[in-house]
């Protein structure tokens, strides 16, 4: 797998990161996450990035498909998830439910949004795939 920088994701990252502070200057806090997701989703798109929006994901457990799968929000260039939320304030659950698609995924990075601040910076979560960063051994 490559790394976190050299594939170009910590740049696509920030273009992501651009357009939500975008949408979130535009239209402010206190609307339905699905507004905010599309809204995204023509950001992304006008910076030519390549976005699907509520992508479903298969999950294999042991071998076996499960259930219809999960939903992602937004897959952006195939590479970062993001997660749009519009609550009180974002919880360790919201990263630890971005580090599961990550997993499932094999994605290397994740974004989760929180629309519902007066600032988007305080609102938003970057995360890696956690195997990224771990030690291969001999």
């Amino acid at each position: 797998m490559q790394s976190a920088t050299g594939d170009g994701i910590d740049s696509l990252t920030e273009r992501v990161i651009g357009c939500a502070i975008e949408v979130h200057r535009t239209l402010g806090p206190g609307l339905l996450e699905s507004i905010y997701r599309d809204c995204l989703a023509i950001e992304l798109n006008a910076q030519n990035l390549r976005v699907d929006t509520e992508r479903r994901v298969p999950v294999i457990y042991k071998g076996h498909r499960i259930g219809a799968g999960l939903t992602v929000d937004l897959l952006v260039d195939e590479r970062v998830i993001v997660e749009v939320k519009a609550v009180e304030q974002l919880h360790a659950v919201h990263s630890a439910q971005a580090i599961t698609y990550l997993k499932l995924t094999g994605c290397p990075a994740a974004i989760v949004l929180n629309f519902n601040v007066t600032s988007l910076r305080t609102g938003l979560k970057r995360l890696v795939h956690p195997d990224l960063y771990v030690k291969k051994t001999s």
